[in-house]
């Protein structure tokens, strides 16, 4: 049998009629709800099939427990086709545990409020960053303010997203959460050529078009898109331009190299608070990145792992902004560098023992240059640091995992900054099971170093701080993880996780008195919460998904962490060529804004409960030599008031149709 119960309510003291928007969307996730629970207990007959083809899972492609008691949630290009998804917000904004913030429909401002991802309550300290954005495992945020920036890892690249909730040291290092985009890669042989063209309101237009190829030894992938829309309010426009390729070689059965690159250009503007003086609009925010990496790959039955070397430069200018001199306006030049070398081998031994070992050594660079309306400018020469971080891991399977089963696992990573001291991040797990029933457990500390910030902020922002920087620690958080999976043969998955966030060592700004303010590792936070997602197939046409998170913090007024967020979907095809997709999520009050790193400072920005619900649908054809479907999609279909950042309304019901195409 199957019980859910989900509790809508707005913030603490406040009272609203629902309006006869949100009447008609809670419905909408209620029965994606009912269906996905009716569907999970069907008779037992119907939950244990051969394998079929069945529909695209929604929303999510599904978690992934690794051999360590450690979870990844992966969307694949297909999830993210089906959400009408343009850019990396819009792929995760319905993954469970996960909150984006944003002010225009088309492009990023900057890399906070107009442009963010946060996970499970963390990622919104400004400036830093506790979460990270990775392109293939490589660094891609600005390193000058040492967070990332989302449009310079265009969605268009992605054959999967992985949404990395906890802190990992086997996976990834200096960061409590990680947004990873693998890039597409022609794995088959043949060649084949995809693209879409589609048109929305406020001007919106959105052109792609990709070709790879696969021959013997060789292959190789190359794509394009742009998109651009004038916004739904005045100077709420943006536009997207993305070059991207990679190039493989199979040197031997065992053996591959792959050459990938990447390269984009963008531009958002702040539309400003609604009624206020345009003159108080923050201008717009640039960003570009260039991209180079080779990897080579080995595989054998006994060890598999890689060898990668990237080069990463990119550019974030805020330019044209109000200067602290009134009737000034300022323009900022960031550039950031990012090289280094990733290296890691999985040894598989005897009696079911793993032995993961690896490195990272990272080395990044930034500075940045000012001028001003009143001819005025200003430099800052930059800094630079490396850091070194060795790993090593080991499991041991015990029994089979089509019976009784048991994976125990330890590691540790260790930290060498060049300008902190060195830390030590352990990690330990247990992965056990029967049949179609598993259980996790999991201990991991996260370590995050402050970057470049600290040293701008000393010697150009806030000069008083002097070099107190020097004396940080890396903010730390240790996370306990539990969770169980139930598996319905090929019919239904139900995942039920619970989690301990402990973080300490925070670093802020304490002002006086007495004077002068200095750097310190002061501030200290928990999360604790749980997350249930459910994913049912109940026939080949048709697949359901739900999720449901819940969190409570510690300080309580933590950003863009909700009480209660759910989130639904279902793919359904109907009728031979028709598909449709739809997609909801309600999220309670929360506050939102940065964090600031200024003692004591307290996060006073609230946005009511708000409920969306998007679709798409599509009409598949097939031609000699190409498949294509014209589509039109929708979203917030129920024209639901709603804004992330106060002052900020998001846009009502906004329509767009294209057409798809496969050759």
């Amino acid at each position: 049998m199957c019980n859910k119960s989900v509790t809508f309510s707005a913030a603490s003291g406040t009272s609203r009629t629902p309006s006869l928007r949100r009447v008609f969307a809670l419905p909408v996730i209620l029965t994606i709800l009912a269906l996905t629970c009716n569907a999970a207990t069907a008779e037992e007959a119907h939950l244990f099939l051969d394998d079929v083809t069945v529909t695209a899972s929604p929303v999510i492609d599904g978690n992934i427990t690794d051999a360590y008691g450690a979870r990844k949630t992966r969307v694949t290009e297909e999830q993210v086709s089906d959400l009408n998804a343009q850019d990396l917000e819009t792929s995760l904004r319905r993954t469970p545990g996960v909150n984006i913030s944003r002010y225009n429909p088309i492009g990023s401002f900057g890399g906070a409020e107009g442009g963010g991802v946060f996970i499970r309550g963390m990622g919104s300290s400004r400036p830093g960053a506790e979460i990270k954005t990775l392109f293939d495992g490589i660094p891609m945020y600005l390193s000058v303010w040492n967070h990332p920036l989302l449009d310079t890892i265009p969605v268009d690249s992605a054959r999967t997203i992985e949404v990395y909730k906890s802190p990992q040291p086997q996976h990834f290092g200096n960061a409590f959460g990680v947004v990873n985009v693998v890039p597409k890669r022609k794995l088959t042989e043949g060649f084949e050529t995809k693209g879409q063209i589609a048109t929305g309101r406020w001007s919106t237009l959105v052109g792609t078009v990709e070709h790879g190829g696969k021959k013997d030894r060789l292959d190789y992938y190359i794509g394009c898109g742009y998109r651009s829309s004038d916004g739904h309010r005045e100077a709420a426009d943006g536009e997207l331009k993305n070059i991207y390729g990679s190039l493989g070689y199979a040197l031997s059965p065992n053996w591959d190299l792959n050459i990938v690159t990447l390269w984009n250009d963008n531009e958002a503007s702040d539309p400003g608070e609604e009624g206020a003086d345009p003159a108080l609009r923050e201008g717009t925010f640039e960003t570009r990145t260039w991209l180079a990496e080779a990897t080579l790959s080995n595989s054998y039955d006994t060890a598999d792992g890689s060898l990668k070397v990237y080069w990463n430069g990119g550019e974030g200018d805020w330019l044209d902004y109000p200067a602290p001199t009134p009737g000034v306006r300022e323009y900022l030049y960031n550039d950031s560098l990012f090289y280094g070398v990733k290296a890691r081998e999985t040894f598989y031994l005897n009696h079911g023992l793993e032995w993961l070992v690896g490195f990272d050594w990272d080395y990044s660079e930034g500075e940045y240059d000012k001028t001003f309306s009143d001819g005025s400018t200003d430099r800052w020469d930059g800094h630079d640091v490396t850091i070194f971080s060795p790993y090593t891991a080991v499991s041991r399977q015990f029994g089979t995992r089509d019976g009784l089963y048991a994976i125990p696992s330890a590691g540790v990573r260790y930290y060498d900054n060049t300008d902190f001291d060195d830390e030590v991040a352990p990690h330990a797990g247990l992965v056990t099971g029967y049949k179609d029933t598993e259980v996790h457990l999991g201990y991991s500390r996260g370590v995050v170093y402050p970057g470049l910030e600290v040293v701008v902020f000393s010697e150009k922002v806030i000069p008083m701080l002097k070099e107190t920087w020097k004396d940080l620690n890396a903010e730390k958080v240790d996370h306990f993880e539990a969770g169980i999976t139930r598996k319905f043969g090929n019919r239904a998955m139900v995942d039920l996780t619970f989690f301990y966030d402990d973080g300490t060592d925070r670093y802020v700004i304490v002002p006086p008195p007495p004077p002068p303010p200095v750097y310190d590792n002061i501030e200290e936070f928990t999360i604790k919460g749980s997350e249930i997602t459910v994913s049912v197939n109940p026939t080949q046409d048709l697949s359901l998904f739900t999720g449901v998170t819940f969190l409570d913090t510690d300080p309580g007024d933590m950003p863009y962490a909700p009480e209660t967020t759910v989130t639904a979907g279902l793919n359904w095809r109907f009728l031979k060529s028709f598909k449709l997709s739809l997609d909801a999520s309600y999220l309670s009050s929360m506050t939102v804004s940065s964090q600031a790193r200024k003692a004591g400072a307290e996060n006073s920005s609230p946005v009511d409960s708000y409920t969306l619900v998007n679709g798409m649908l599509s009409y598949a054809f097939h031609l000699s030599g190409m498949e294509g479907a014209f589509f039109v999609a929708g979203e917030n279909l129920t024209d639901e008031t709603y804004e992330y950042l106060p002052g900020y309304p998001m846009p009502g019901l906004n329509l767009m149709g294209g057409f798809r195409f496969t050759l």
